[in-house]
């Protein structure tokens, strides 16, 4: 049975990010949430019946560039200290800072063999980290026909050829159906391809980025696949709701719990 996590940064767009976070978990969900800079995070770890399945495990710099490594690397201890006070075990990873717009703000190294170097360099340290502290790390491709303009690993694959050379259980795939449906499509596929590999899920519908029902994706069909390839991990929620935020995490998880 999977574990359904819901997105406080796409959800109740009206209220405060903390009743969020109370909301959510009231309707029986985990809790994933973007950036922890800025969020008081004394308080959300005393919130009651709050849990948090994941958030994203760096601050700044790149993974693509070696003049952006260090600090990259530096933001990654910093929040395995954040990630301890929230009792959460699961971090996401992209190559660097992407601004509110969507915007990839990082560096990124002009040629692809520097950019992959960095990377594995980067991500070998960051298993060493994740082994000291007993977390697991899910790297996400994101697209970039639509969403994320230049953002450097783009399709399922180009992360799974970084983590298998890794080789650390430590470092996983973050799957965005949502990202991969634009950038690739064939979503079945994808998830047979590299289903070992699977360390978290995200999920919305294609076009409109809502809840799953709303579009073209067809959901039971992808919930299918990953029980088929034996994916029993976190779906996180991360689309903004068609209409009311409730039905949107209903109509989540009426796709998720079921059983066929």
């Amino acid at each position: 049975m999977f574990r359904l996590s819901i997105c406080a940064e796409t959800v109740f767009g009206d209220l405060p990010f903390e009743l969020r976070l109370k909301e959510i978990a009231a309707a029986g969900f985990l809790v994933d949430f973007w950036r922890w800079i800025g969020h008081d995070v004394e308080r959300i770890a005393a919130e009651p019946g709050v849990q948090i399945s994941s958030f994203t495990g760096y601050i700044a710099g790149s993974l693509v560039h070696p003049d952006g490594l260090d600090t990259f690397l530096d933001g990654v201890e910093q929040t395995l200290a954040v990630a301890a006070k929230l009792r959460c075990r699961e971090l996401v990873l992209s190559t660097g800072e992407i601004d509110d717009q969507g915007q990839v703000v990082h560096r990124i190294a002009a040629h692809p063999a520097t950019r992959w170097i960095t990377a594995y360099k980067g991500l070998c340290r960051i298993a060493e980290m994740a082994e000291e502290h007993d977390v697991t790390y899910s790297l996400e491709p994101l697209n970039t026909k639509h969403d994320h303009r230049g953002y450097p690993l783009p399709h399922a694959e180009d992360a799974v050829r970084l983590i298998e050379a890794v080789g650390s259980r430590r470092i996983r795939l973050l799957l965005d159906v949502y990202h991969t449906q634009i950038e690739e499509g064939n979503v079945t596929q994808v998830i047979r391809d590299f289903g070992e590999f699977l360390g978290y899920v995200h999920v919305a519908d294609v076009p409109g980025r809502h809840e799953p029902g709303t579009g073209e994706i067809n959901y039971p069909h992808v919930v299918r696949a990953l029980r088929e390839v034996g994916y029993d991990g976190a779906v996180a929620l991360e689309a903004y709701p068609a209409g009311n935020s409730h039905q949107a995490m209903s109509r989540f998880r009426e796709v998720f719990s079921c059983k066929s």
